[in-house]
């Protein structure tokens, strides 16, 4: 019965704190404090988010190296653009659409490279990704090497918020469940998952459809709200920014991912008029990183209430 009552206050917490932060940036944008700049920024957070947590499903909890999340992104945008521009579909259908295009090529591109491993897979992957952005340059239907412009702005603070909390929730409870614990023992010996009857490349494949969908739903919400797509918008220096985000918070750490992303956002806003040396800072990142944090951020830790109540704990104690 406590068990049960502590799970149900949990989820309650949860809840009223996702809906203090959800009524809190809402009511700033109302009231204009958060400008267009400022919305571009949560944007571009939201978005992040989505990418890191979607990546790290499949880098960080089943240990694939992928290099071609832009291209799965590249997709969920496109196809989510050509149903509610071209043909008038509804916004959702779109999304819906547009995230479900991007699971099957992630599906299409998992069967046959999965097999793979390291450098091998990483480097079918960025194949892939740019095979996805030549193809979109030679289709004049959707633009082009100029791309679709002029589409409409569908894409609010409340589709990016709930974007963000399904892809966390869903991720999170995919690795809570029997089947996140086979994709994390694939990772840890994939000779020993297979001896214990588990099909690796099946479970390395949902993992990689999973993380394409939810690549599909950032690239939806990211053509909607900043009417312009094209070709070289999910290039190979797109993929990096997300690995990024993904090595920097920790590998298998969604939290971490969540962090590294809010970080990596904030920190390309504060040098959009030095582009030049974004990369450099990034690499600078990378190596200091490895050097003294070769974990990441958070390691495979995840920060939770449970932990923030021991730490608060400990310091009333050392009072």
């Amino acid at each position: 019965m406590n068990v049960f009552a502590n799970r149900w206050g949990k989820l309650g917490a949860e809840i009223l704190i996702l809906a203090f932060i959800f009524l809190f940036v809402q009511y700033f944008i109302t009231v204009g404090v958060f400008n267009q700049y400022h919305q571009i920024i949560i944007t571009s957070l939201c978005i992040n988010i989505i990418l890191a947590v979607s990546l790290n499903l499949i880098n960080g909890f089943t240990g694939q190296l992928s290099l071609g999340h832009a291209g799965f992104m590249a997709v969920g945008a496109y196809v989510s653009v050509v149903l509610t521009k071209f043909m008038g579909m509804p916004f959702l259908v779109g999304l819906v659409g547009g995230c479900l295009a991007a699971a099957a090529a992630g599906f299409v591109i998992g069967v046959p490279t999965l097999r793979l491993k390291g450098d091998y897979l990483a480097i079918a992957t960025l194949g892939f990704g740019e095979i996805i952005r030549v193809i979109l340059q030679n289709i004049e239907y959707v633009g082009g090497p100029a791309g679709i412009v002029g589409i409409p702005k569908m894409t609010t603070w409340g589709w990016l918020f709930a974007g963000v909390v399904i892809t966390i929730a869903t991720i999170q409870n995919l690795i809570n469940s029997s089947y996140g614990r086979a994709i994390i023992s694939v990772r840890e010996d994939e000779i020993a998952s297979e001896v214990m009857g588990i099909n690796i490349t099946s479970y390395k494949v949902l993992a990689f459809v999973i993380g394409a969908f939810f690549a599909g739903l950032a690239g939806g919400l990211y053509a909607h709200y900043f009417y312009i797509i094209k070709p070289e918008t999910f290039n190979f220096l797109k993929s990096f920014d997300v690995l990024v985000m993904v090595v920097l918070g920790g590998l298998g750490s969604t939290t971490g991912a969540v962090i590294a992303a809010a970080f990596i956002t904030l920190l390309s806003a504060a040098l959009q008029a030095f582009p030049a040396i974004r990369m450099i800072i990034y690499a600078l990142i990378l190596i200091l990183l490895m050097i003294y944090r070769p974990q990441g951020l958070m390691g495979n830790k995840e920060l939770s209430v449970k932990i923030l109540g021991k730490i608060w704990s400990g310091k009333n104690d050392a009072a």
